[in-house]
């Protein structure tokens, strides 16, 4: 039974604190920057995984995850309007859509290699000992694993009545706990993401250095340095050229005769760039990905075999979580789950759209309006527009042999001659 809007607020919890949200004082923190944003680590954001990332998140947030009704057999029937469904759906909290906390769920997943998504309203206490999912979810925020206990996690939770990540103890069966699927490829220490990662930042302080205005001169003097008065003599001569070097308008300095520079910043060959570009290749194959589809310009063959690959265990690990810790056993018995849907006709082209419509509604897959909607027409207020029919067929309260007959014109004047 649905409680009234009176007694949600008298049961209302906030994961912050132990008394009712809807007291207390109110905090006023601000921020340059917005403090809930997802802060990558070990230097991603410095290299060319961060695209890698935000590719993959961004097609992860364009599935629709639904709180759903399903029947006896497991089979979607409708969309549960619920708080739940609101979080996933439309805003997760004060600063995300349902949209932005999929992507931020996803970015901290492939950064983190573990997440936990902390519902940090609810109408209930998450604390007491309730079966996971018996209670209503109003606001959820994607957690920092902080610590590891043996039936609660210490997690980092962005607050937002005082603008700051907060670390809080909650118990595993109140928070979904997602794992990345390509933990082996992405986050372990000798993986094939981690190791590129190192390369690239390798590759980074390589150019810092080329481009840091350093001559890397070696100057050889007329005598030998062994004693310390010559030793003294060689470091005047040496600090003596950076200031006519330093203080010159064009950089000129003059030597002797006698003395000979040689230059020592020469371009070095070195397997740097080409380990790279061999675990760049490596990481794509074994992550789905291609150089077509980080440049768009993939086929829809290629685009299907990397949502299957790619995708799809990112969005079964986060759905299949969820509904194990949000949806109560009774109301899984009644036939609630979590699903998402990816709408299919995004990678079709326009031209392909007219045959796929008459093959739709002509099998009774799918209604006029029901395609309408998806390539962006209003409904049709016909009827029969929301009906599954053929229209290639008579209608059923039509004969097959209930056709007008017209009738075969008489002839006139046939005894007339020609």
């Amino acid at each position: 039974m649905e409680l009234s809007l009176i007694s949600r607020l008298k049961n209302a919890w906030n994961v912050f604190r132990s008394r009712s949200p809807t007291t207390g004082t109110t905090y006023f923190s601000g921020s340059s920057y917005r403090p809930d944003r997802t802060r990558l680590t070990r230097g991603t954001e410095r290299t060319i995984v961060t695209s890698v990332y935000n590719r993959i998140a961004q097609d992860i947030a364009s599935i629709d995850f639904h709180h759903v009704r399903t029947d006896e057999n497991g089979r979607f029937t409708e969309i549960i309007k619920s708080g739940l469904n609101d979080c996933l759906s439309y805003s997760a909290n004060l600063d995300q859509t349902g949209r932005n906390f999929i992507f931020d769920a996803a970015m901290s997943l492939m950064d983190e290699g573990s997440i936990a998504l902390v519902p940090t309203d609810t109408d209930d206490d998450i604390n007491n000992d309730i079966s996971p999912g018996s209670y209503d979810i109003l606001s959820i925020r994607v957690g920092k694993i902080i610590t590891w206990y043996p039936a609660h996690i210490l997690v980092s939770v962005y607050n937002e009545k005082t603008g700051k990540k907060q670390e809080i103890t909650i118990p595993k069966t109140s928070c979904a706990i997602i794992e990345n699927p390509f933990y082996a490829v992405m986050n372990e220490p000798n993986s094939t993401l981690q190791r590129l990662i190192r390369k690239l930042i390798l590759l980074d302080k390589i150019d810092d250095n080329a481009s840091s205005g350093k001559l890397d001169l070696i100057i050889q003097l007329p005598y030998v340095v062994k004693t310390t008065l010559k030793k003294e003599q060689a470091e005047e001569r040496r600090k003596d050229i950076e200031r006519q070097l330093s203080g010159s308008k064009y950089g000129i300095a003059y030597t002797d005769g006698t003395e000979k520079i040689t230059q020592l910043n020469r371009p070095v060959e070195n397997t740097l760039m080409s380990q790279i570009e061999y675990l760049t290749s490596m990481l794509y194959s074994q992550l789905g990905i291609t150089k077509e589809i980080m440049d768009g310009s993939a086929d829809e063959k290629t685009m299907m075999n990397y949502y299957s690959r790619t995708i799809e265990p990112f969005a079964s690990a986060l759905r299949d979580e969820m509904r194990r810790k949000f949806v109560s056993q009774n109301a899984r018995t009644r036939g609630q789950s979590i699903m998402f849907f990816r709408d299919p006709f995004k990678l079709v082209p326009v031209n392909s759209l007219a045959e796929i419509a008459d093959k739709m509604t002509r099998n009774e897959i799918m209604s006029s309006n029901e395609f309408r909607q998806i390539i962006g027409l209003p409904p049709s207020d016909d009827p029969r527009a929301d009906e599954l029919h053929n229209s290639n067929m008579p209608d059923q309260d039509q004969g097959a042999g209930d056709y007008p007959v017209t009738e075969p014109m008489e002839e006139e004047n046939q005894n007339e001659p020609y």
